[in-house]
C-alpha cells in the first residue's frame, strides 16, 4: 500500500482533473516515473505562470495526450524537484499532504511541505 508524507494511506489527490504519473487521481510512484510525480497541490495562477516560465505549459490543452489543461485551484500530482524549485522562487502552490507520496521526502523536506499546506 503506498504512504503519504504522513505515514498514512495515500489518499486521491484528484479525479478531475485526472492526475499522476499513471493517471490513476493518486501521485503514486515507480520506477519509471523519472520525474517523480509525487507532490500532490493545488495550482495557483502564480505557479502556473512560473512553470510556463520554465518551459513547462500545463495550462494549454492537449488532447492527444488526454490533457485538458490546469486552471487555478486544479490539484495535480507535481514532480518533487519541479515543487521544489518554485518554493525556493516564493510561488511554491498549496500541498495536499494526505494525498503527497512519501517518496517525495526524498527531494523536498516534510518541514517544508507543512509550511505550504493547504488550509
Amino acid at each position: 500500500m503506498a504512504r503519504n508524507v504522513l505515514g498514512t494511506a495515500l489518499q486521491v489527490c484528484s479525479l478531475e482533473p485526472l492526475t499522476g504519473f499513471t493517471r490513476t487521481g493518486c501521485c503514486e510512484t515507480g520506477p519509471e516515473d523519472i520525474g517523480s510525480h509525487t507532490v500532490c497541490t493545488q495550482v495557483t495562477e502564480e505557479f502556473l505562470a512560473f512553470s510556463y516560465s520554465k518551459g513547462n505549459d500545463l495550462t494549454t490543452p492537449r488532447p492527444e495526450y488526454g490533457f485538458a489543461g490546469l486552471m487555478a485551484g486544479d490539484r495535480w500530482c507535481l514532480c518533487a524537484s519541479r515543487w521544489l524549485e518554485a518554493s525556493e522562487a516564493g510561488f511554491a502552490p498549496p500541498v495536499i499532504l494526505e494525498a503527497s507520496h512519501e517518496k517525495c521526502l526524498t527531494i523536498v523536506s516534510l518541514a517544508d511541505l507543512k509550511y505550504h499546506e493547504l488550509r
